[in-house]
């Protein structure tokens, strides 16, 4: 097949708004020093601004605990966090979740951590808790620093695991909150509902315009194995029953339903299984790439889940593979997923125009000053056919390229989990072991042959099946 672009064209502005924010487990685990470098290492190498956990107010954190009868707070833990985000320059993306235990109305608990996902027993005892850790980092922050960041009232309170279940419930508690954080500053920015499967953000929107509550962003999650199968299927038979492209038409439709507010989606990944296999083979890859590049226009922030295997929903595992959300795994190791995001980073921020259509295959052209990357995927969905593709790519009114060079996923290449299977699947790495595997997520330069005649540039490159390319032409000039 042949895709062709036109570089005398002018494209469009392509923010890398996937960037904005990625996601973690839970808030205690960000004081370790493992999950800290490779915070540090996702911020540098692939570009996330803001990071976003589970249970910042949780028993673990000390946030809020009884101490005699009487509320003892305790900012210093969540302290220590966002004292090492902005030092490397991010910031968070607070999710006020869950309850403490002094506040909770029932034992209802989820997860290995134990946290309270139970509606306050007084509400006002909840806004305080707000308001005073709000005006805390107002203190110590700045108020400048503050209103940058995002303050998003609970997660998935549409799915009985996190609460109740019932939007009334959760519509209360979103009220008393987002008036807590406006008390301190208007210019605060609170949002929600924080909803899994795009779910509530017409009634979210509705309520908070008829009780003048504020809404600064609109937030929900979506999985393509959402609402797809039946109940006990496995992964692989609910993504082969999903669609190509269902991300992107749910983001459509939360677009139109969020109205001019901004839509961040704080919740996407491959599928919403904690121990999927797929999280760590290049089928991630070619999801991410397409995926991202699919929701171009729809949405202000796209936070994928999660950026690292250090992780303890259910527990904290040991294996190097075993199928978690991250984009490295336990050691630092970078998935073929973390080199899709590496590869994303370096496009350019000018899109232009692609003709050209494959029922697997996928092509992008990124302008970045006077160099331009060709983005291929070749992607299918589980138990739908995907074989080798030969793409050849039609450059019109390009000049001379100085340089070509290709980067590939897949097939051999930035696949640690296939060097550690012939390793015999070791549950322990030693630190030779480790080296090993870190060389093989490598995704090295190699150069690309292209040929030029009369400003029309043209290149052959062959993607295997959920392979990913990317090839950056640098030029002399493209004005």
């Amino acid at each position: 097949m042949t895709f062709r672009c036109d570089l005398g064209v002018q494209g469009e502005d392509f923010p890398h708004f996937w960037e904005h924010t990625v996601g973690s487990g839970h808030a205690t685990l960000a004081l370790r020093a493992d999950w800290q470098a490779q915070m540090h290492r996702a911020h540098d190498e692939l570009g996330f601004r803001h990071v976003r956990f589970h249970g910042l107010l949780d028993d673990d954190m000390g946030t809020l605990i009884d101490q005699d009868d009487q509320p003892l707070y305790s900012f210093f833990n969540a302290d220590q966090i966002f004292d090492f985000l902005l030092s490397i320059g991010m910031r968070p993306f607070v999710e006020l979740s869950f309850m403490p235990t002094m506040l909770s109305s029932s034992g209802q608990i989820i997860f290995h951590y134990r946290a309270n996902v139970s509606v306050p027993k007084d509400y006002d005892q909840w806004s305080t808790l707000i308001s005073r850790l709000v005006a805390h980092w107002v203190d110590r922050y700045g108020l400048h620093e503050i209103r940058q960041w995002f303050f998003e009232v609970w997660n998935e309170p549409n799915l009985e695991a996190f609460g109740s279940g019932k939007q009334e419930d959760y519509f209360k508690l979103y009220a008393y909150t987002a008036k807590a954080i406006k008390s301190v500053d208007m210019q605060l920015q609170v949002g929600g509902p924080a909803t899994a499967a795009n779910a509530w953000i017409d009634e979210f929107v509705t309520y908070c315009s008829q009780n003048n509550l504020p809404t600064d962003f609109i937030s929900t999650h979506h999985y393509p194995t959402d609402a797809f199968g039946k109940p006990g299927d496995d992964t692989e038979t609910q993504l082969s029953e999903s669609t190509r492209s269902v991300l992107r038409e749910e983001a459509r439709t939360a677009r139109q339903q969020a109205g001019d507010r901004p839509l961040y989606y704080t919740e996407w990944c491959t599928s919403s299984n904690p121990r999927d296999p797929m999280h760590d083979e290049p089928y991630a890859a070619a999801f991410i790439v397409k995926t991202v590049m699919e929701a171009r226009g729809l949405v202000e922030g796209y936070s994928y889940w999660t950026f690292s295997d250090i992780f303890e929903e259910n527990y904290f595992p040991s294996v190097p593979f075993h199928g978690g959300f991250g984009l490295m795994n336990l050691h630092g190791i970078a998935k073929p997923a973390y080199r899709a995001f590496e590869m994303l980073h370096g496009l350019g921020t000018e899109i232009l125009p692609v003709d050209g259509s494959h029922p697997t295959v996928d092509s992008w052209c990124i302008r970045n000053g006077n160099s331009l990357t060709v983005l291929i995927s070749n992607f299918a969905l589980p138990r739908h056919p995907v074989t080798d593709e030969t793409v050849h790519i039609e450059l019109k009114n390009a000049p001379r390229p100085a340089a070509a060079i290709i980067q590939r996923i897949g097939a051999g290449n930035a696949d640690a989990k296939a060097v550690w299977e012939t390793m015999g699947k070791p549950d322990y790495l030693s630190p030779a072991m480790v080296e090993q595997l870190h060389a093989a997520s490598a995704m090295p330069e190699q150069k690309q042959s292209v040929a030029w005649s009369d400003r029309t540039l043209g290149f052959d490159v062959t993607v295997p099946p959920l392979g990913v390319a990317g090839i950056r032409l640098e030029f002399a000039s493209l004005a």
